[in-house]
């Protein structure tokens, strides 16, 4: 049998197969080997961090990645952004009737893949199947825990602060754009995918005073500092010339008419932190993979909470959050 069926989600032989074939020999674990509905698991402190995510990307496939590489990835930095070790993920999948086997087994290898990566384990999962036409989904659930005594949340940035970015900005969004639109943009973009739960833990285990941690994932760069300087009460300014993008990514943004900070990041972080601490912070990032392109764009003051950029004339322009849907289903 090659392809998904029905049966694959019912509960009897054909589900058993699947689990035992394709799930248990890619995430195989201890706990995870007594196929139990649930997993007890150890937290070695009080302090734990959760989340979860759906990831219904189209397509499925895309330069740089696919939707395995999202769903360890999305759920890994949203626990990482609290300053907390990633630990242990939960996955459950909803696949259409009719999906290749093989191109599942893709999916799973490159969420095996990424676990290892990041150093979660995946300990407990579901599948169902629905019908042909939509798909497949994934939703994970996260779980890690906090060492640090530091309060990392939206609401900390303060006057003086700076901004960074940890990478380039844009590439997600633009590499799944292209792909489903088959649209070319002189040089290929590829997704910037990734887990950044060792570049935060190499911020903190350096000691520094971590304010804000947010990935900028939907809504991109200009949403997620939107939303931080809602929640602080402050007014953040950054500089257009100093945002780190691949030359594809501008050139499509040019073409389409798109504001790069709108546009769907999967691997760097903002990292908002005392502006005397700005330089040691990035000397960190610049020794681990996905910092290497880590940026001071911007810092913090008081003022009414707002957004605004020094454009490439020098001129100041307001940054509102996007509006609409820009591009559906990135993520």
């Amino acid at each position: 049998m090659d392809r998904i069926t029905k049966s694959h989600g019912g509960g009897g032989a054909h589900m058993r197969a699947l689990i035992s074939d394709i799930f248990k020999s890619k995430f195989g674990n201890p706990e995870l080997d007594k196929l139990n509905d649930f997993a007890a698991v150890t937290l070695p402190t009080n302090r734990i961090a959760l989340s979860t995510d759906s990831f219904v990307v189209e397509p499925w496939e895309f330069p740089g990645g696919n939707i395995g590489d999202l769903a360890i990835c999305g759920t890994v930095n949203d626990v990482a952004m609290s300053g907390a070790k990633p630990l242990y993920l939960t996955a459950g999948f909803i696949l259409p009737e009719g999906f290749l086997i093989s191109d599942l087994e893709k999916i799973v290898d490159a969420m095996a893949l990424r676990a290892e990566e990041a150093g979660v384990v995946i300990v407990s999962g579901d599948t169902k199947v629905v019908d042909p036409g939509s798909g497949p989904f994934i939703n994970t659930a996260g779980v890690g825990v906090i060492e640090t005594e530091l309060e990392i949340a939206g609401s900390s940035a303060k006057d003086g602060d700076a901004v960074i970015i940890t990478g380039h900005v844009g590439s997600h969004g633009i590499a799944v754009l292209s792909k489903r639109e088959s649209i070319g943009f002189g040089t290929e973009v590829l997704s910037d995918v990734a887990p950044l739960s060792g570049l935060i833990a190499a911020l903190v285990d350096d000691g520094l005073e971590l304010h804000v941690l947010r990935d900028p994932t939907r809504g991109g760069v200009a949403e997620a500092l939107n939303e931080i300087a809602s929640q602080s009460g402050v007014e953040i300014e950054i500089d257009d010339n100093l945002i780190p993008m691949e030359q594809g990514v501008l050139s499509a943004c040019e073409l389409l008419g798109y504001d790069p900070l709108h546009i769907a990041n999967e691997g760097c972080a903002l990292v908002i932190l005392p502006a005397d601490q700005a330089e040691r912070a990035l000397e960190v990032m610049k020794t681990q993979r996905y910092g290497v392109h880590a940026t001071i764009i911007g810092k913090v003051s008081d003022g009414a909470p707002r957004v605004t950029a020094k454009t490439l004339l020098g001129s100041r322009r307001l940054v509102d959050s996007p509006s609409g849907e820009l591009l559906p289903r990135i993520c």
